[in-house]
């Protein structure tokens, strides 16, 4: 039951989630529907130093709205769908899913370097265990570490080094052009300065994020980083930062990347509301193929596992890779599954993959783990 005739949705407070849950809101609200945005801490954002993948296969931004939405305190909560678990609560479902953005991955850089063009011993900088693992099975002579931060954090974390050794050298440059002034000064000579403009107005001239960034301090600098594309167009920071899309077909995306999932009681009156408003039919069977082979194999958010589904016609074109967490190991396939029966055919698919070489990997990776 919803309350005071007023829809509450749950949502993390950063600004990603907030956006998203705007986008949410806003949809609902052209229905003619009140709704009220409540922001919850979750234990992903209490633990800042930690990958995700070691916060828990329970969910760690998910669990925490989730549980209000079970303790009836908010109707409804708004995920990025792919940080959720595939097991959740049977009181539980997913009330929508509206039309997904790009399931793809960027490649950011300061100039807009390919992968493939990136300089041996390159730093990448990802949290995430998938894209390590594919990057590493393209270039293992890349060295990945560790990206931990909301997305403007990170592209600050980027864009730091460049930016503080211009300022560095801006500053030099002002230093010793005072004095080449006044001795051209002296003779009657007139001084041309290196730059066009001062500090100030070249300071003045950078965006804030940029400004953040030339304070940051850096324990990596970062050649390149890898994103989601929805997540950088959401967040409204993609014309920061020069980027390559690295193809779905090849770099496989997580299962529902791109994908916003809105979860709600299965006994709610918010959950026909949600459904009839914001599902979108498409987005809706690609992910459910997505997230039906990922639980299936049973990695979660252990193991480096992409999978991606595009709908075409009678078939859902599925393509998934499985990798050990170095990408000198993996199993890869890709099959078209009948959408009459997309839900069924992907477990079918997923148990082919485990047949080839996928549960061992998946083993393997949960032993790690674990240690």
């Amino acid at each position: 039951m919803t309350t005071r005739g007023t829809l509450r949705l749950a949502t993390r407070g950063s600004d990603l989630a907030l956006r998203q849950a705007a986008s949410v809101r806003d949809s609902l609200s052209d229905r003619k529907l009140d709704v009220e945005l409540v922001e919850v801490e979750t234990r992903g954002d209490q633990i800042r130093d930690e990958l995700i993948h070691r916060l828990g296969k329970t969910g760690a931004f998910v669990r925490a709205l989730d549980e209000k939405v079970l303790d009836g305190e908010v109707d409804a909560a708004v995920h990025s769908m792919k940080d959720m678990p595939t097991e959740r609560p049977p009181d539980l479902v997913v009330a929508g899913v509206p039309e997904r953005a790009s399931a793809a991955d960027l490649l950011l850089t300061t100039d807009g370097t390919e992968l493939e063009d990136l300089p041996v011993g390159a730093v990448v900088g990802t949290s995430s265990l998938r894209r390590k693992a594919q990057i590493l099975a393209t270039r293992p002579d890349l060295e990945v570490e560790p990206l931990r931060g909301n997305v403007d954090t990170r592209i600050e974390k980027l864009l730091a080094p460049e930016l503080q050794a211009e300022h560095e050298r801006r500053v030099d440059a002002d230093r010793d052009e005072k004095g080449n002034a006044a001795e051209a000064s002296a003779e009657g000579e007139e001084y041309e300065s290196e730059f066009d403009e001062s500090i100030e107005e070249w300071f003045d001239g950078l965006a804030e994020i940029e400004r953040r960034a030339l304070e940051r301090e850096l324990d990596v600098e970062y050649d390149a980083i890898v994103l989601a594309e929805a997540g950088l167009r959401r967040a409204g920071l993609l014309h920061h930062v020069e980027y390559a899309r690295l193809d779905p077909a090849s770099f496989v995306p997580a299962p529902g990347q791109g994908a916003i999932a809105i979860t709600a009681r299965r006994d709610s009156d918010a959950t026909e509301k949600i459904r009839s408003t914001l599902d979108h039919p498409r987005t809706r069977v690609e992910t459910t193929v997505e997230r039906t082979v990922l639980a299936e194999l049973g990695g979660g958010c252990i193991a480096p596992i992409g999978v991606h589904a595009k709908l075409q016609g009678k078939h859902v074109h599925t393509t998934a890779r499985v990798l050990s967490g170095d990408g000198e190991e993996e199993v890869q396939a890709s099959r078209d599954l009948p959408v009459d029966d997309h839900a069924n055919a992907a477990a079918e698919f997923a148990d082919a993959l485990a047949e080839r070489g996928a549960d061992d990997l998946i083993a393997e990776a949960r032993e790690a783990a674990e240690e």
